[in-house]
């Protein structure tokens, strides 16, 4: 199957660093339709319902609104994401984030996957086991204003276990800037997580993980048929549906028509051996 590939720079970064920005992949129109579908979802779940404070953490998107549906094989990143990580995929999670100034939170660091990932680091020419997209929906243009925090080149290094946690203002560590409509995709062994925001405005970006298809979503068991009625054919194998005559085995042996599924082919039709 042909994607559209990195760049000969960018696959350095990538094996290097663990991360790569991608500038403009969201058009206006889209970033203000996505701002439009969190605000609800902000006044819905978190201003009626707690202090509004902690900003907001709402997992499992999809349910809410069609457009976290389209957004799932986004046409500006989906190839890149099936060049890295192949076409034998899965969504794992839709996540919308909301960083509120809040001068208390000074911010954390972490690795996904908790401390069972956390030991396991791929090397630079490996299909990466999970890969995350964030996108950012408001500009962050100065440092502590919520920003994505990383520390280069850490996904193939241990993360530290010990009395002195890694933060924000640990040595090594680089606050991102970015504009509406950038995205920043890395791997979940990278060492990353947020500045404290200590600016005057929240900062609003969604986060879509993908893991090979061997794992189980993180924050889904399955989605419901209202949901995949409304999927294309490759964004219903993202969620999960291999087929309804489909083997136990199917997520780990993958059907035949994955890698086309994947590319957005129409799978070919293929003659059934005769038995005996």
């Amino acid at each position: 199957m042909t994607y559209t590939t990195l760049t000969e720079a960018q696959q350095e970064q990538w094996a290097i660093d663990g991360y790569l920005v991608l500038k403009n992949v969201l058009s206006k129109k889209k970033v203000q339709t996505l701002i439009r579908e969190i605000n609800r979802l902000y006044r819905k779940h978190v201003t009626r319902n707690a202090h509004p404070a902690n900003g907001m953490d709402r997992r499992n998107l999809l349910p809410d609104s069609d457009v976290f549906i389209q957004l799932m094989d986004h046409p500006a990143l989906f190839d890149l994401i099936l060049h890295l990580m192949g076409p034998y995929i899965q969504l794992s999670m839709a996540e919308a984030i909301v960083r509120v100034p809040n001068p208390d939170f000074k911010g954390y660091i972490h690795t996904d996957g908790g401390p069972a990932m956390r030991h396991i680091r791929v090397t630079e020419t490996s299909w990466p086991l999970q890969i995350k997209i964030q996108y950012f929906l408001t500009d962050v243009t100065g440092p502590n204003q919520g920003n994505f925090t990383l520390f280069p080149g850490s996904h193939l290094r241990p993360f530290p276990e010990g009395d002195k946690p890694i933060t924000p203002d640990t040595p090594g560590a680089i606050q991102l800037n970015a504009n509406a409509g950038d995205a920043a995709i890395f791997a979940h062994s990278l060492w990353h997580g947020v500045s404290p925001n200590h600016s005057k405005r929240a900062r609003k970006t969604l986060i879509y993980c993908y893991s090979q298809m061997c794992f189980r979503p993180f924050d889904f068991q399955n989605q419901p048929p209202e949901i995949l009625d409304k999927c294309t054919p490759r964004q219903r194998r993202l969620l999960g549906d291999v087929g309804e005559n489909a083997r136990a085995a199917a997520y780990f042996y993958s059907p035949r028509d994955q890698a086309e599924l994947m590319a957005g082919q129409k799978p070919k039709r293929r003659k059934r051996k005769a038995a005996g």
